[in-house]
């Protein structure tokens, strides 16, 4: 998403000549180093066997993913929509804004639920984060951080503490108290640390670990405790905007995407990416699993949601319209996974038919574009947060 995407350009000594240039961060086994691209350059040629050059590298690369593709199309047989030709279409579909919950001064950029199903956590360009109650709208903590453009916040699984960060490059961690008059940022922690923008974050299934995504193109697990970098994930070529954790309570993968246009699945053990889907046409602006695990959504700046089927290894489902021209910003499946939710930069929320891929219903009421949508934990109501500074509970 271009209007979020912060590009730090690194200038000083190169590692390996030492010459004042700008610099490329790259990791060779997992260890950062900041070359200059003439010794990036350099260095790659000096692994290459007798006979072999960059481009001939890139040729044999693109034969072998056409040769991928070809192998998943083979498995390709039948259409997701051709299979629910026979289940019974969705009945009248009516929502609601119940709440509108104002406060923020400025785009609220992202939100999360806590697992008690009443408290809001979002974050906003203002350099607030704030706890809300949902029922009653009113406002439980507020934290001003160090910076603007607070671009990801997620609620801890205990609901006892929240995470966040943005343009400070930073995850920290804020204990929340029954004390709504304490001041939280005393006992802030600084977890994780990226050399970019941090861009989405997540907590394991417990609080002692979080996940974080960053426009350095890398994504890692932190413990919460120490601080320490549990494992680093590397593959994405540009900014990483968004990722989702498996919701298996045992699992041990996440998905992830970005401005390379890629979409990739990682275990979260090995570090290792296991599967990777490239059928996007610009950046991907959220991810998020199905209930059960076996597949994912995906939202994009080339205006689609899709469906990625991780047994078939391949994408099943596209969710667009000609009418639809402006891109998906925030995707999110209802509890029974029948729904799929998507927030767009037309200041709409378009509600699709997972299985039949058709539209039900088109939700108007936010006047400016949609940044985040999130089902609660019992799926009985939404909460989308926009550039109009509000967010809203659907229902």
């Amino acid at each position: 998403m271009c209007d979020q995407t912060f590009l730090a350009i690194t200038f000083g000594p190169c590692d390996n000549c030492t010459q004042n240039k700008p610099l490329m961060n790259i990791y060779l086994k997992n260890e950062p180093i900041n070359y200059c691209s003439l010794c990036v350059e350099l260095m790659a040629c000096q692994a290459l066997a007798k006979g072999e050059t960059i481009n001939t590298l890139k040729a044999e690369s693109e034969s072998l993913k056409a040769k991928l593709e070809e192998e998943r199309a083979k498995l390709h047989d039948v259409e997701l929509h051709q299979v629910a030709e026979k289940m019974e279409a969705l009945g009248q579909f009516v929502m609601k804004t119940r709440r509108t919950l104002k406060g923020h001064g400025n785009k609220v950029l992202c939100m999360d639920w806590c697992r008690d199903k009443r408290r809001i956590v979002s974050s906003s360009q203002d350099g607030k984060v704030i706890v809300w109650d949902a029922y009653t709208t009113n406002k439980e903590h507020a934290v001003t951080m160090p910076c603007t453009w607070v671009m990801a916040c997620a609620y801890a699984p205990s609901g006892c503490a929240v995470a966040c960060g943005g343009l400070d490059n930073k995850c920290s961690v804020y204990p929340l108290s029954l004390d709504k008059n304490e001041n939280l940022s005393s006992k802030k922690k600084s977890v994780a640390m990226h050399t970019n923008y941090l861009s989405s974050c997540s907590f394991t299934n417990s609080d002692m670990q979080i996940l974080t995504s960053s426009g350095d193109g890398t994504c890692a697990l932190w413990d919460v405790e120490s601080g320490q970098l549990l494992q680093s994930f590397h593959g994405h070529s540009a900014d990483v905007l968004t990722l989702d954790l498996a919701p298996s309570e045992t699992g041990n993968t996440f998905v992830s995407g970005g401005c390379d246009k890629k979409a990739n699945v990682w275990d979260m053990r090995s570090g290792q990416n296991v599967q990777s889907f490239e059928t996007h046409e610009s950046d991907i602006n959220s991810v998020k699993y199905y209930p059960s695990g076996d597949a994912f959504a995906s939202g994009s700046d080339d205006a689609t949601c899709r469906l990625f089927d991780l047994r078939a290894d391949r994408e099943v489902a596209i969710y667009s319209k000609e009418s639809i021209i402006f891109g998906a910003s925030s995707v999110d499946f209802s509890l029974s996974g029948r729904l799929l939710f998507a927030g767009h930069n037309d200041y709409t929320i378009n509600v699709w038919d997972v299985l039949k891929g058709t539209r039900v219903a088109i939700l108007f009421g936010h006047e400016n574009r949609v940044s985040t949508v999130r089902v609660s934990p019992d799926g009985t109501a939404f909460c989308s947060g926009s550039w109009d500074n509000t967010l809203r509970i659907w229902a």
